[in-house]
């Protein structure tokens, strides 16, 4: 055998950093195997766990999370067949690690339930580029104002008073043709809204609920306000409410309060302008109170219009409740959409993707792992420094996984004198 030279070494070792989707994972990252003893007992042997840290390792590393792809990033595996069988075939309870993720993030006080949490519920679209999967449909996308093939979900999200927020479940819309062409029975968004709401009272999962105007919807309101919860939702400029024993439009009361009777409040350090008063909402059987703010003290038209079922509320209460919506919802879509592949799953079978919800459980519980990890006092050793972001715990995953490979390929060369080729062959990079 020839002798290795510290070059050869070396372009060993920039071929593994160069790309960090190639397929040369040798050890499980840190936060993954810490899944596997907090949640390894769920599943039947070896292999199904082994296959569980495989999904979680290639959710936070892989470039793209589909199934192939994931296989793909590890040195020694098996068939890629094996893991989407484990994903879409064998048996293991969703709801049991679902339940055992959230009772696992009680032990610690960062996202620990409190009373004063906030229950964040809103719609996200996950598109897809499979063609043949499962009960995906065409909707209108708002935010890219253009129509895409997607699934529609509903997810109910905690969003605790540290700061920190993790998903608790989710729905998934079906459109009325497809429910039609199956036989099912339809269910429209409010109606999986108002199961997450039962959902959340039944578990005693405490805190107030907030969510958009989609969602403000009387028998919404009405099925919240009878569980003694409170909720600030967003309210359309358009909707009538009754104000002094007159029906009116909400935006036409704006339109007449003067600037003298608009009150000053500071939201992150900007001043806005607000006025505030106990009214009723046709078909609502309770006071709500309407918050209509300004972003200047003489604007013509409003920013944002609230209404809560708590009367007796300060304003800041009132806000507190409803900003806690987007950290809860816009966060976690974005990290789970762009971070940790809540759109890139193919499977094409209910089970894996739909019914068991599978996929989209895994990616809760990946969110989950980092986001206990986030904010601590100190760097945990695997991560080098002080985690802030989801995006930051992906990447600290990342080089813990590189690092992990080439001290694997120097301790291969150096003490068991292997050519850098074999090296190669073994990471699978030739």
């Amino acid at each position: 055998m020839g002798i290795v030279t510290i070059q050869e070494v070396s372009r060993t070792r920039n071929r593994i950093t160069e790309d960090p989707a190639m397929p040369a994972v040798v050890e499980f990252p840190t936060v993954v195997n810490e899944a596997i003893e907090e949640f390894g007992d769920l599943f039947a042997n070896e292999p199904e766990r082994i296959h569980f840290a495989e999904s979680l390792t290639g959710l936070y590393i892989a470039e793209n999370k589909n199934v192939s792809q994931i296989s793909r990033q590890f040195a020694r595996t098996t068939d890629q067949s094996c893991l989407n069988r484990w994903l879409t075939q064998v048996h293991w309870d969703v709801q049991a690690l679902n339940q055992r993720r959230l009772d696992w993030l009680q032990q610690d006080p960062s996202t620990r339930y409190s009373a004063h949490g906030v229950i964040a519920i809103d719609n996200t679209l996950i598109d897809h580029t499979g063609k043949r999967i499962e009960e995906v449909g065409y909707f209108w996308d708002h935010a890219d104002q253009r129509y895409k093939v997607a699934h529609d979900y509903l997810i109910a999200n905690y969003v605790c008073t540290s700061g920190k927020h993790y998903p608790l479940d989710f729905r998934r819309f079906v459109q009325r043709e497809r429910c039609e062409e199956r036989g099912t029975a339809f269910r429209d968004h409010n109606v999986m809204f108002r199961e997450l709401v039962d959902q959340t009272v039944e578990n005693d999962i405490p805190g107030d609920f907030t969510f958009d105007c989609w969602f403000t919807h009387a028998k919404n309101l009405n099925h919240i306000h009878a569980y003694d919860r409170g909720y600030v939702g967003d309210l359309k400029f358009n909707r009538k409410i009754i104000f002094q024993g007159r029906p009116i439009k909400a935006e036409d009361l704006a339109a007449q309060i003067k600037p003298e009777d608009r009150k000053p409040i500071v939201i992150d350090g900007k001043k806005q302008w607000y006025f505030t008063k106990s009214v009723r909402i046709e078909n609502v059987d309770h006071r709500v109170r309407l918050v209509i703010l300004w972003k200047r003290h003489h604007a013509k038209e409003p920013s944002k219009m609230l209404l809560c079922n708590r009367t007796h509320w300060e304003i800041g209460r009132v806000l507190s409740v409803y900003r806690r919506r987007w950290r809860g919802t816009e966060c976690f879509h974005r990290d789970g959409k762009q971070q940790l592949g809540m759109s890139d799953c193919q499977l094409r079978s209910g089970l894996g993707q739909i019914s068991g919800g599978r996929h989209m459980y895994l990616v809760f519980l990946a969110h989950s792992l980092l986001m206990r990890s986030l904010q601590q006092g100190r760097a945990h050793g695997w991560a080098l420094a002080r985690l802030t972001t989801i995006g930051q715990a992906c990447r600290a995953v990342l080089r813990e996984t590189l690092s992990d490979t080439i001290a694997w390929a120097l301790e291969r060369v150096q003490e068991d004198h292997w050519r850098p080729e074999r090296v190669m062959t073994r990471l699978g990079l030739t």
